[in-house]
């Protein structure tokens, strides 16, 4: 079926649950066993919750993986993903990434053994020259976390393989509507639902999807022995959410494009990192294995810290606030917002600067949101 009819059916089926046409919430932490020592298809929901597992269906069939699996954060879904390794094992971490999951690796995974090396994915050879020391894995955001930077998915994918090492993708900012990572040879996927998944800011949500039997079962034990799986409200809210994904994204995408082009003529405006641009470096790289943007870009403002204010308060649409994916506009400083937690020293290695602001493009009228920027920016 396309992704449209697969959106809004995949996971449920009315005839198992009444002929509610809507996945129901089992709001059940407990199920009755058939007989002593017999349990039904749920005993726990830990374990396993009727409506979670529609959600994790739904990821599985939209991300084309052999099983989806739905946590309580995003973070709790990368945390997850890590306790897949031991102590001594060393990743090969994207250099330019989200600042929480930085913050995992150095504050937390460090300290057990587990350590990054953080590389510049964009360079092939530069990777290459990494795997020629065992790796346990390739972790990977396209586009990054908030350069807009992307990695070719098929090139990376092949060279861990022939090196034996696992590829781990976040999706979060295309989700898989405009991005199918398995599709390219990557063996997770990784969301935070909490964004377009989602896509209405009421949810703190996150979700893996895997490819092959062997690498699902390793993570349901884990999920189900951590107990970082998702409650069945918030499931139900994200699956809720997924039904207008596509058309969603693709309002998102044009608002998000048509912004950016605003931007690039503006004389305020120094630089525009957005992937849809012919100006992007990686342009030929997103037209091939992406079909289409998203609605959250960044871009490089000109006039220093008073420009910057006067950006940030004068917005009356944009709201000032972290997160993106929802229906609403939202413009965040990296530098003092989402990765914040990472020294000045790191920041400016992986290029985020003062100047640098990031967009996460609602469905408002556009012309509204280019009005809004014009008159904070004038």
């Amino acid at each position: 079926m396309h992704f449209k009819t697969l959106a809004i059916h995949a996971g449920h089926n009315p005839k198992d649950h009444l002929g509610a046409v809507m996945p129901p919430i089992y709001q059940s932490s407990t199920f009755a066993f058939r007989d002593v020592a017999q349990p039904g298809p749920f005993d726990y929901s830990r374990s396993g919750n009727p409506t979670r597992k529609a959600l994790e269906d739904c990821l599985a069939a939209l991300e084309g993986g052999t099983r989806g699996f739905a946590f309580a954060t995003g973070m709790a879904a990368e945390t997850t993903a890590l306790m897949l390794f031991s102590a001594g094992d060393r990743l090969i971490v994207h250099s330019d990434l989200y600042g929480g999951t930085y913050r995992l690796f150095e504050s937390v995974f460090r300290n057990k053994g587990i350590s990054a090396e953080y590389v510049d994915l964009r360079d092939l050879e530069a990777l290459r020259v990494a795997l020629a020391t065992p790796a346990a894995a390739v972790w990977i955001e396209t586009p990054t976390n908030p350069l807009m930077n992307l990695t070719d998915l098929a090139a990376v994918s092949k060279l861990a393989r022939a090196h034996g090492a696992l590829t781990i993708c976040d999706n979060t900012f295309l989700s898989p509507y405009f991005q199918r990572p398995l599709d390219f040879g990557i063996d997770i996927v990784l969301h935070s639902m909490t964004k377009y998944l989602n896509g209405h800011s009421d949810v703190v949500a996150g979700a893996l999807v895997v490819k092959g039997e062997d690498l699902a079962a390793r993570v349901g034990e884990l999920q189900n022995a951590l107990g970082t799986c998702a409650g069945p409200q918030d499931c139900y809210l994200v699956m809720r959410g997924i039904k207008t994904l596509p058309v969603r994204m693709e309002e998102h995408h044009r608002n998000a494009l048509a912004i950016a082009r605003w931007l690039a003529e503006h004389p305020a405006v120094a630089e525009v990192l957005h992937p849809g641009l012919e100006s992007h470096p990686q342009y030929a790289l997103a037209q091939r294995q992406m079909t289409g943007c998203g609605g959250t870009f960044s871009f490089r403002l000109k006039g220093g810290n008073e420009a910057l204010y006067r950006l940030l308060r004068g917005v009356k649409v944009f709201l000032l606030a972290e997160s993106l994916g929802g229906v609403e506009s939202l413009i965040d400083h990296p530098a003092t917002m989402t990765h914040a937690s990472l020294s000045a020293d790191v920041r400016r290695q992986m290029g985020i600067g003062d100047d640098l602001i990031r967009l996460s493009v609602g469905l408002e009228h556009v012309d509204d949101l280019i009005a809004d920027l014009a008159e904070a920016l004038s």
